[in-house]
């Protein structure tokens, strides 16, 4: 059975920084997988915040978050990280990693939600002003 767990969210002020990370089982899931970052915050869509091909070569960020956060994953741990800098109180929302186990090894990430197969079950970023 695949899983994704999410950690390291919680509550910082405005400017300040987190690392999320997301851990996928089994590894040969997350071997085959091009993954992904989204987040929801009250009242508002899911949305892609950023995604990172198999290879990692490929990344995706939203226009939000350019030059704020980096995408990146550890293949020898199975795992993905979101850092996050210069963040804002726009950025609190609910943050869930997914993961596209049908990705080809050359193909940039998806972008839609649509694309993802398996879900974490989101961790809670809160920026205050």
């Amino acid at each position: 059975q695949v899983q994704l767990v999410e950690s390291g969210g919680g509550l910082v002020q405005a400017g300040g920084s987190l690392r999320l990370s997301c851990t996928v089982s089994p590894g040969r899931t997350f071997s085959r997988s091009s993954m992904g970052w989204f987040r929801q915050a009250p009242g508002k869509d899911r949305d892609i915040v950023a995604a990172i091909s198999r290879s990692g070569y490929n990344t995706f960020y939203a226009d939000s978050v350019k030059g704020r956060f980096t995408i990146s994953r550890d293949n020898a741990k199975n795992m993905i990280y979101l850092e996050m800098n210069s963040l804002k109180p726009e950025d609190t929302a609910v943050y869930y990693c997914a993961a596209d186990i049908n990705a080809i090894l050359t193909s940039p990430p998806q972008t839609r939600d649509s694309g993802y197969d398996y879900w974490g079950q989101g961790t809670q970023v809160t920026v205050s002003s």
